[in-house]
Formats: C-alpha cells, sequence, structure tokens
C-alpha cells in the first residue's frame, strides 16, 4: 500500500482536491447568502489544507491501520496500531498493543531511544541535517504546487447542506474541467477523478472527500496501474482550536503492479493528536518519558 500509494500521492491527491475552495463562489453565485460566498471563507479552506500537511509534521498520534482483503469484508484481516511521532526529517511509527498501549516494554523503551537519537540527530545543525531538510522542503514544495493546479482542474457545483455533528456543512459535487491543461504527470491524475467534497461552514474548513477514479491510471513508467472504479475518503476534524486534521482515511483500490495483481483495502484511524513540535521542541518530552521509564539520558540510541 505505501509503495502504490506514495507512487501515486493518493493522500495529497484527496487533500489537494479541496483547493476548490477559491473558485467555488463561481458555483455558489446563485446562492443569496453572502455570507456565505465571500472570498475569505474559501482561502480559509485552502490556507488549512497546507497548514494541515505542515502540522503532521509537529502533531504526534496514534493510528489504527485496518487491511481487508476486499472493500465489502467487515473484518480486517491485518490491523496495525502504532504511535507516530514526527522526527524532523521523517515520522516514526512505534508499535502499541490492541489496547494502544506497548505490549513490550523492553522494545518500547529502545524505540523511544532510537526516536531521541533521531530528534537530536534532526536538531542539529550539520550539513548532512540541512540536504535532509531542503529534501522535505522540496517535496512540501512541489506538493503545494500540486495544490496550486486543482485550481482550474475541477468543475464545482453546489449540492445543498448537511450536518456533522450538529454542525453545519456545504457539499459540493467536483467533475474534471474539460478545459484544464495539466502542466506536470502528477497533474494530470485530476482528469480521472469524480468525487464529492463537504465544507465545514463556521470554519470553512474541509470536512469531508469523497473520490472515485473514472478511468485506469499508469504510474513508474507504465510499469504499474491503479483501475477504474478505485475509491478514497478521508475526514478530518478540529482536534485543537483553528487546527483540522485527518481522523479517517479509506482507500479501495484494484491495481497491477509489473506483472501482479494488487488488491488494496486499508482504512486508518487517527486519534489521540498532541503537539510535540520541531525536534528540539520534543527532545525534553522523550527525555522526560524515557526517565520514567528509567533510562538514562546517555542511553539513547543514535540513527
Amino acid at each position: 500500500m505505501k509503495t502504490i500509494a506514495s507512487g501515486l500521492s493518493v493522500s495529497l491527491l484527496a487533500m489537494s482536491l479541496l483547493t476548490f475552495a477559491q473558485d467555488a463562489k463561481t458555483a455558489m453565485g446563485a446562492r443569496a447568502d453572502e455570507e456565505r460566498t465571500d472570498p475569505s471563507r474559501f482561502d480559509k479552506a485552502v490556507a488549512g489544507l497546507k497548514e494541515s500537511e505542515r502540522n503532521l509534521y509537529l502533531y504526534e498520534r496514534v493510528e489504527r491501520v485496518e487491511e481487508r482483503k476486499s472493500a465489502s469484508d467487515p473484518n480486517p484481516a491485518t490491523v496495525k496500531i502504532a504511535r507516530v511521532f514526527p522526527a524532523g526529517t521523517g515520522i516514526a511509527h512505534i508499535a502499541l498493543g490492541p489496547d494502544g498501549k506497548p505490549t513490550d516494554a523492553e522494545a518500547y523503551k529502545n524505540d523511544l531511544e532510537k526516536l531521541l537519537g533521531s530528534l537530536e540527530w534532526a536538531a542539529t545543525g550539520g550539513k548532512q541535517q540541512r540536504e535532509a531538510y531542503e529534501k522535505v522542503a522540496k517535496k512540501q514544495k512541489e506538493r503545494a504546487d500540486l495544490i496550486d493546479q486543482t485550481r482550474n482542474a475541477f468543475i464545482f457545483t453546489y449540492l445543498g447542506e448537511e450536518t456533522r455533528e450538529g454542525r453545519p456543512l456545504s457539499k459540493f459535487h467536483l467533475a474534471p474541467n474539460p478545459s484544464y491543461k495539466p502542466t506536470t504527470r502528477s497533474a494530470s491524475l485530476f482528469s480521472k477523478v469524480t468525487g464529492t467534497v463537504w465544507l465545514d461552514d463556521a470554519s470553512g474548513q474541509m470536512a469531508r472527500i469523497e473520490g472515485e477514479i473514472t478511468d485506469d491510471i499508469s504510474f513508474g513508467i507504465f510499469l504499474g496501474k491503479i483501475y477504474k472504479g478505485s475509491h478514497f475518503m478521508q475526514e478530518r476534524y478540529e482536534f485543537a482550536p483553528g487546527v483540522w486534521l485527518p481522523s479517517f482515511s479509506q482507500y479501495d483500490f484494484d491495481a497491477r503492479k509489473l506483472f501482479s495483481s494488487v488488491s488494496v483495502h486499508q482504512k486508518t484511524f487517527s486519534s489521540d493528536y498532541r503537539r510535540v513540535g520541531t525536534p528540539a521542541e520534543a527532545i525534553p518530552l522523550v527525555r522526560a518519558e524515557l526517565d520514567k521509564l528509567g533510562v538514562a539520558p546517555s542511553a539513547a540510541a543514535k540513527p
């Protein structure tokens, strides 16, 4: 799943579709409520998506990943729960048990020691660290540029209002814009996607998105393909004042990689978000946790 998803930037696709907000006022022009057509509201949606991308490098969380044999299978074939911790130039995954707690105290300590070593390395201003951060910055810029291209890639139609947990949402249908000319290979994927998007009226943030692949998508210099009918969705909630992050994601893909068939049916539940900040900010938090576990700071492993 990671290979396919990263190769196609599927999660980015789900996020970037929501930048329609700056163009959505055209589709909403027939609505009498001027407050809902205020361009500043749409600016918030765009800014919120980009901020969410940055916050995933500042907030730790617990992720429960369920793999199924098919989209209709009610029981997962495998379940993995992990503490996901940003470490500056990467993301650490520390395995947890079914109850969300460590099952092996010694292994958990070792993982925290490795995490501390990674944080200490990332907080050092050396040449290797600068090069690693440059790679992260380049990747983030590419994602931001792709998000910007979606402003003209879709036609959006207002469908009405719904509520989620008492909060009103505005619902839109999105379809490829036939006049859009993609400028990158990744952007060309937009012509093969249709879906539905919900915006939270109070904040202007994206609350939910569902999308479907309408035509086969080739990737990896045509050595692989994701088939028509594949589906993705994501839900986002406000976990702290003004901070919206993914709470649930689902991917159902049938694909081919080289000469092998691949079927991916994955659900990811994200919870227990906590801001840990930059490596320099996170180091004291991890050291304090290791101290409670009886591990001397000098024992922390280096990457």
